[in-house]
């Protein structure tokens, strides 16, 4: 086993002491699907952050396998009507809301 993984098992044992190699059967569960050179990029930086969990591990697996974000694409296509940012619609909606409240209430009777 890769000296990584048994620096994480050991960790584990210490901080779980009797869940510790149950948690480090699912990190080993994640090689097949995310193959063992990510896992162990996951695992080192769990290590090198000083807290080692399950849930850090598989953090760390999610955060390296995001896609880039795609390149914008060329159109021709363009808004006939700029979008507006109206706050006072806002304003609106919390002027009526107690109607909503007493409408709420007598549907309840």
């Amino acid at each position: 086993m890769p000296l990584l993984l048994i620096q994480l098992q050991s960790a584990l044992r210490h901080r779980e002491r009797q869940q510790g190699d149950r948690i480090m059967a699912k990190v080993l569960a994640a090689v097949p699907g995310h193959g063992l050179e990510t896992v162990l990029a996951a695992v080192k930086q769990v290590l090198d952050s000083g807290v080692t969990s399950l849930e850090q591990v598989l953090n760390a697996l999610s955060r390296l396998k995001d896609l880039p974000i795609p390149a914008p694409v060329e159109t021709t296509l363009t808004l006939s009507v700029e979008p507006l940012a109206d706050t006072a619609r806002y304003d609106s909606l919390h002027e009526h809301a107690p109607e909503s409240d007493q409408l709420a209430q007598e549907v309840m009777l």
